[in-house]
């Protein structure tokens, strides 16, 4: 439904009980508010009245519009104001047929009024939507911005296909004639997505070379530029730099340049196209479907990669994280001590050795699967060493190996003496070409502040996967 439209006297009178004499004369402009007197009134939109909207001639001049008035039209408050008849411009786009020679002549005349207008106005604050202007016989109205954009909002809130709001002044309306040009001579909108205005500020749309190859080359650089601001000031902004996006004046000037003949009118709408050849116009069909899929691809990557940002940042971060553990174990576990190289024997050995200095990571790798006895005693001993030194501030060594202690003339008593003498190992089955062997191992055991403890264990070890010999069973007897 139209709610910024022309109604004649006759059909105001016929909807409401208004004197026809103040009705009389030329058609009215009515801004259909949709509301109610009592909202119209609560919203305080009567404050508005007062702003101006413009009738802009085409020999330079212009006056300025204000609202004659309200009334009530079927429940609802109509600004009114006086005007001659002509048609709104995004109407007249819409209608546009681009096979039908004359509605596009008419739009593109009524395109270059428009333009012609806003240059006259200059920095004068207008409504940029096209749906806020009239084209007149020689004249173009520019409603006022607030109460034109309110009606054209109830009309379709999604409707504006042709303003970025991150514009203003000269370059908006450069945008806007860009875009109006686009939609004349392709038939469609470069910008139709649900995420119209991220398209517009990332110049997100089907190159006008593509969309219409036969169109003059120069006129579709001028299309292409002016389509293309909202992406330079984003750029600009981006890079730190003033954000002022310059060349508005300069695509509208070039716009008139291209498509008026003379003064009056403009030039024959068929010299705007080249013919294509067959073997061209593959061509282009196919650069626009490649460019279309790479479009669409690096486009939605990019915006899902913005919606899921913080997501994909914890993702991220989590997965880091992840690699770190996973690698610092993976280093761990390449840093650990192995029997590799060792015979059976010489794994018994480096294990009662390894016993004898606390070292009960290295007695770790000696074992698989068998009691843990000695490992826990030789990692309590250790816990315990360090905490002393910790405490004493001294790094001295607080147990003596046994056989350090026997071989430096191994006096009693001896507090502080940890590990095992007098080892002596016996195979009693298998062999090194064997996957299992079992030893006999005797040997006295000493503790701090306690006598020597004579040990007999039977070892049985057996070669791991990696083809090294482990302990995995240990049998004791204590004499």
């Amino acid at each position: 439904m139209r709610r910024f439209i022309f109604l004649t006297t006759h059909e105001l009178s016929a909807k409401t009980d208004i004197s026809t004499q103040e009705w009389s004369g030329e058609c009215k402009v009515c801004f259909d508010t949709g509301l109610a007197s009592r909202s119209f009134a609560r919203t305080k939109m009567s404050q508005n009245l007062i702003e101006p909207g413009f009738i802009v001639s085409m020999d330079g001049t212009h006056k300025e519009w204000k609202a004659s008035g309200v009334i009530e039209v079927d429940g609802f408050m109509r600004v009114w104001g006086q005007i001659a008849p002509g048609k709104r411009l995004d109407i007249l786009i819409e209608e546009c047929d681009c096979a039908a020679l004359e509605t596009r002549r008419a739009a593109l005349q009524a395109i270059v009024s428009w333009i012609k207008a806003k240059l006259f106005l200059g920095d004068s604050q207008t409504a940029l939507n096209p749906g806020a202007s009239f084209i007149l016989n020689d004249a173009v109205f520019f409603a006022p911005d607030y109460i034109a954009n309110s009606c054209l909002f109830i009309e379709d809130p999604n409707s504006d296909h042709y303003n970025c709001p991150d514009l203003n002044g000269i370059d908006a309306a450069a945008f806007c004639a860009g875009t109006m040009l686009y939609k004349v001579l392709t038939g469609f909108f470069p910008f139709q997505s649900d995420e119209i205005y991220q398209d517009m500020r990332e110049g997100i749309f089907l190159p006008i070379s593509l969309a219409a190859p036969e169109l003059d080359e120069k006129l579709a650089e001028i299309i292409q530029a002016s389509l293309l601001l909202p992406a330079i000031k984003a750029s600009s902004l981006k890079n730190n730099a003033s954000g002022e996006v310059s060349g508005g004046t300069s695509i509208l000037t070039q716009i008139l340049e291209s498509l008026q003949a003379d003064k009056t009118g403009i030039i024959n709408v068929n010299s705007l196209y080249k013919p294509l050849s067959e073997e061209k116009r593959i061509y282009i069909e196919k650069e626009k479907k490649n460019y279309l899929l790479k479009q669409n691809s690096i486009t939605g990557a990019k915006r899902f990669v913005m919606r899921n940002k913080n997501a994909l940042i914890g993702t991220g971060i989590g997965i880091f994280i992840l690699v770190v553990v996973i690698l610092s174990v993976i280093q761990s576990i390449s840093g650990r001590p192995t029997t590799q190289g060792l015979t059976s024997a010489g794994v018994i050995t480096a294990y009662y050795d390894s016993f004898s200095k606390l070292d009960h990571v290295f007695m770790e790798a000696c074992v698989q699967g068998a009691d843990k006895s000695d490992i826990n005693a030789a990692a309590g001993f250790f816990a315990v060493t360090k905490a002393r030194q910790a405490y004493e501030y001294t790094t001295d060594t607080i147990l003596i190996p046994a056989n350090e202690w026997l071989e430096n003339g191994g006096e009693l008593p001896a507090p502080n003496v940890f590990g095992v003498t007098d080892l002596t190992i016996e195979n009693a089955s298998g062999s090194e070409i064997e996957s299992v062997t079992t030893y006999r191992v005797n040997y006295l055991l000493w503790a701090p502040h306690e006598q020597s403890v004579s040990r007999s264990d039977t070892l049985t070890l057996r070669r791991d996967k990696r083809g090294n010999w482990r302990i995995i069973d240990i049998q004791r007897v204590e004499r």
